[in-house]
């Protein structure tokens, strides 16, 4: 079972964005990576990172960045490999969701390349997520809250 808490052990959020930035062809997705890295507190500020635990072991990741005061991006959903098709992916989008709306976002956004991160884009479109625009490879997604 997953325990998904937000967390500001940027020691864990760091190993977990860092394993994540090195799958083949989401290197796209990390651009100013160093910047955010050394700022998580800073460029997550007014949103939250949350970190899935399976018997207190960190496997997986989601994180809410602020946009404007009505609009947040959801930002770097991650499960470890060997924990994948637990339905975990599911589990933290959702408890991204009810955080976001705790926090007073009216918008969830987000962007995601379906190429490289199929299975992610077929569970984002499951959960009604809807489709805002298409470039470069690159869906660009949102949920009212």
């Amino acid at each position: 079972m997953l325990e998904v808490k937000c967390s500001e052990d940027y020691a864990v959020i760091k190993d977990l964005f860092t394993e994540y930035s090195q799958i083949k062809g989401a290197e796209g997705c990390f651009v100013s990576f160093d910047k955010e890295l050394a700022d998580l507190k800073g460029f997550y500020k007014d949103g939250a990172i949350l970190v899935g635990y399976e018997d207190g072991e960190p496997v997986g990741c989601i994180a809410i960045k602020k946009i404007d005061v009505k609009t947040c991006e959801g930002k770097r959903l991650f499960i470890k490999p060997e924990y994948r098709g637990k339905g975990y992916a599911r589990i933290l989008l959702n408890s991204m969701l009810e955080q976001a709306r705790s926090l007073g976002y009216e918008l969830f956004t987000f962007t995601t390349k379906p190429d490289v991160m199929k299975t992610a884009y077929e569970l984002y479109k499951r959960m009604n997520f809807e489709e805002t625009g298409f470039n470069d490879g690159v869906v660009s997604m949102r949920m009212s809250l």
